[in-house]
């Protein structure tokens, strides 16, 4: 699939610094101290650069790393995976499929249904809240937070 993403020029000017590194240069903000690791509030969280659907409120959960973990994406095709051995580690790193952001690691040691652990940098996402998800363009996914039979 074609690279979506803007040009460096663009991207240095509608980021900001900390979103850049994250997801430009790979960077990983501080544990505890970024915007949704202990966001609560249900809607849906997409790729700060394209805007592109990653994850739902409805999949996190409190892994205690101090940043915002998933058990699955909301959309499987929009993230792909790839081995990542900087640092010395071998882990799998999670990246937006259009705009190539890296969002993150996934890790096979999260809770049920999926056994994994999604874990991302709120700076690579944005949040979009249930009552702005129409607003926002991402109306179809208003289902997902309806009670059946309403």
């Amino acid at each position: 699939m074609a690279n979506k993403q803007p040009d460096d020029a663009e991207l240095r000017a509608r980021l900001t610094p900390l979103q850049y590194q994250v997801t430009q240069q790979d960077g990983t903000e501080p544990p505890f101290h970024n915007e949704h690791w202990d966001q609560h509030q249900p809607g849906i969280y997409v790729d700060v650069v394209s805007g592109e659907p990653l994850f739902s409120s409805l999949d996190k959960f409190d892994s205690g790393t101090g940043w915002p973990s998933f058990t699955r994406p909301l959309e499987p095709n929009n993230v792909c995976t790839r081995a990542d051995r900087s640092h010395g580690m071998a882990r799998t790193e999670v990246r937006s499929r259009e705009a190539d952001s890296h969002l993150g690691h996934v890790f096979d040691d999260g809770p049920g249904p999926t056994g994994l652990r999604y874990c991302m940098n709120s700076a690579a996402l944005r949040f979009i809240p249930v009552d702005q998800l129409e607003q926002e363009g991402y109306g179809k996914y208003l289902s997902l937070f309806t009670p059946p039979g309403s």
